[in-house]
């Protein structure tokens, strides 16, 4: 089956779905589809995958989609600085400049081509082995400096040094060696976070995560507009639902209560839950702790990241406080989904907000 045959297929499924889920004919479907395409520019994806069909009208009122993501996010994130918030080497430096510590710690950035390796650079498997020894850490994590949603990231439980190598421990028990890991990619090397026991409790395979959605206005007032937590499964090191399903659940911005709890497991192919169905531990209206303390820190961060100025901050809860895992400038729209609402209008707000600013200057 060709390429194109196979995305034909795709949406033909899609579109069979929406039908069934909205409990309409296929032709009613069809001018429903059409309707969301053509007044607000959404994608047959979207719809799908968005369950779009299966919510009320303020839902998908609520909903900001792709192009209307896009067109305000050029003027809120502007590209010129997109590589801040995706390289996660240079996020690590912007964010160390702007006084947030709360991030895991730096132990080594690699890059074949970075010329000679300096302090925390490492151009090659000696360099960075000395680098790693030096830090003395032997649990830490390795990612990929551009990758997203969990992909390329791997967890080392324990180093053995050997003569020119070493020797990493996965979390899964499985080894691999240092110089198998080095290749043409940049990568960065960090300190393993340590979660709260309550977050811990959630699932303590992978470091759970709240997202907070935020934005800073023009009069430099940061607002958390939406916030959600991503939990991950037993034996998985990433929260992420594209490594083989989640938990997920809407966090009131006001209280920090858990709702709209739910077992991810694909799209269209989601259960309503109480407690995580792996550790048991419960996860529908549990508060998370000391949350407005984590939401003010939260909205700090924000204020020192005038380069994004609508931000998806990827958020581990320790006991230090709330450590910064990731930033995102041009964030997915699933979250809607697990909130039950979209953010559409308070991101209009913030656009309009600095549009009329850019004018009177």
């Amino acid at each position: 089956m060709s390429v194109i045959q196979e995305r034909i297929k795709r949406n033909i499924d899609r579109f069979r779905n929406i039908a069934r889920g909205s409990g309409k004919n296929p032709l009613s479907a069809l001018l429903y589809i059409n309707r969301l395409q053509r007044s607000r520019g959404f994608y047959l994806t979207e719809i799908h995958d968005c369950e779009l069909d299966r919510h009320d009208k303020a839902y998908e009122e609520s909903f900001l989609n792709w192009e209307e993501q896009k067109r305000y996010l050029d003027l809120l994130n502007p590209r010129k600085y997109y590589s801040l918030a995706r390289n996660k080497y240079l996020t690590h430096l912007v964010l160390e400049a702007a006084g947030v510590t709360e991030t895991a710690e730096l132990l080594c950035y690699y890059n074949p081509e970075a010329g000679l390796g300096t302090g925390r650079i490492g151009t090659d498997a000696t360099q960075v082995r000395a680098i790693l020894q030096k830090s003395g850490y032997d649990r830490f994590i390795i990612k990929t400096t551009e990758s997203s949603h969990g992909d390329n990231v791997w967890v080392i439980e324990g180093v053995e040094y050997t003569a020119g190598d070493a020797i990493l421990r996965r979390y899964d028990g499985r080894e691999m060696t240092l110089s198998s890991v080095l290749g043409k990619e940049p990568l960065i090397f960090e300190s393993l976070i340590e979660q709260t026991p309550q977050m811990m409790a959630l699932n303590p395979s992978s470091v759970n995560t709240v997202r907070f959605m935020t934005t800073l206005m023009p009069d430099g007032t940061a607002r958390t507009i939406a916030t959600f937590i991503k939990i991950g499964r037993a034996g998985s090191c990433v929260d992420n639902a594209g490594a083989g399903g989640n938990v997920d659940a809407a966090v009131d911005v006001r209280t920090g209560r858990l709702y709209n709890a739910i077992s991810f497991n694909g799209w269209r192919k989601i259960t309503p839950i109480q407690n995580h169905p792996d550790t048991g531990c419960r996860v529908e209206g549990m508060v998370i702790e000391n949350w407005e303390e984590i939401k003010r820190r939260v909205e700090d961060f924000q204020r020192r990241l005038p380069y994004v100025k609508a931000a998806g901050w990827d958020i581990a809860i320790t006991p230090r406080g709330p450590v910064v895992i990731e930033v995102n400038d041009m964030w997915d729209r699933t979250g809607q989904l697990f909130l039950g609402r979209g953010w559409k209008r308070e991101i209009e707000e913030c656009y309009f907000a600095w549009k009329e600013y850019h004018k009177s200057r």
